[in-house]
């Protein structure tokens, strides 16, 4: 938006933006009981009104118009900018928990799409009433309190959390946003830009050792090929099933908690060892699809930790 629009338009435009992406969690939250919503597109819908809906539209009334609004003589206890206010933490709470909820739907069990969809609906009629009041009443209230300075200082303001938020073209960023959550289709994820040398060279740079086994349980990956390990493996390893890697005595119980992994009743498994004239810590975590919360393998992490152990004090960046 041009420095010469209004403040409000500019929150009402936003809102238009919001409305859209209420529409694609709506059409998502009617199919979840079924088990067939279109997943990536309901996450999209779901990021977007907890990026862009909570941490830049929300914030800038926060940060900018309500306290604008208070020294201008409208209260914010007892008043509507305090309905407001719990209005915008009950919205980031609902969406945070489903948030949190996403990656593993659609494995979960009924009560956890129930309570999934419960908090969707909620924070839908929530959300669309906030909207109203603020269309109808909060923003004909500012338009009677602010004058034409503080007119312009919101949309300086408004413009310079856009930039410091996504940069030049942020409004273009935020179209595009709610257009892929309204398309669905496949996910481009920031990996998909970095180069074969590139990942390569990350896993090379991590300072403890991986393995990754794949969900047909075999051993798919491992970094540090040509470096000195803590526990030494070669190229051979690779398509060797897991339980051919572990003493047969460890067996059964990495075959547990590969197990546990699978139905999601564990979320890691850890060990520590002394070895070597040093802790050794050995971490387990499962891995799973962004997108459909399919189980892909278990990743192995392997770190060496007493010079963590010793750690005192503090160190600071500019130390």
């Amino acid at each position: 938006m041009s420095t010469e629009e209004r403040w409000d338009d500019w929150l009402v435009a936003e809102h238009e933006l919001i409305e859209r992406a209420m529409a694609v969690l709506k059409k998502n939250l009617d199919q979840v009981m079924q088990g067939h919503p279109d997943f990536l597109q309901m996450r999209r819908a779901v990021d977007f009104l907890l990026e862009f809906g909570d941490k830049v539209h929300n914030t800038k009334e926060e940060r900018f118009l309500f306290p604008r609004m208070r020294e201008r003589g409208i209260p914010a206890e007892g008043g509507p900018i305090g309905v407001m206010l719990l209005e915008h933490d009950m919205e980031r709470r609902l969406l945070a928990g489903m948030q949190g909820l996403l990656g593993g739907l659609s494995a979960a069990d009924e009560e956890s799409r129930r309570r999934f969809v419960q908090d969707g609906l909620e924070y839908l009629k929530v959300r669309a009433e906030h909207i109203w009041k603020e269309n109808d009443i909060l923003y004909a209230m500012g338009r009677q309190v602010l004058g034409p300075e503080d007119a312009a200082f919101l949309v300086e303001e408004f413009a310079r959390l856009d930039q410091e938020s996504y940069g030049p073209g942020a409004r273009a960023k935020f179209q595009q946003m709610v257009k892929e959550a309204e398309e669905g289709g496949t996910r481009r994820r920031l990996v998909e830009e970095l180069s074969a040398a590139q990942l390569h060279g990350i896993f090379e740079t991590l300072p403890f050792e991986v393995t990754f086994v794949d969900a047909a349980d075999t051993v798919a990956y491992f970094n540090r090929l040509d470096k000195q390990k803590i526990f030494p493996r070669t190229r051979s390893v690779i398509g060797r099933r897991v339980e051919k890697c572990h003493p047969e005595k460890s067996v059964h119980m990495v075959e547990r908690i590969v197990e546990g992994f699978k139905n999601r009743t564990l979320d890691k498994a850890e060990f520590w060892i002394d070895f070597r004239g040093d802790k050794v810590l050995i971490r387990y975590l499962p891995v799973y699809d962004d997108d459909d919360g399919s189980y892909l393998g278990v990743l192995e992490i392997t770190q060496e930790v007493g010079w963590i152990q010793q750690l005192t004090g503090q160190k600071r960046l500019l130390d």
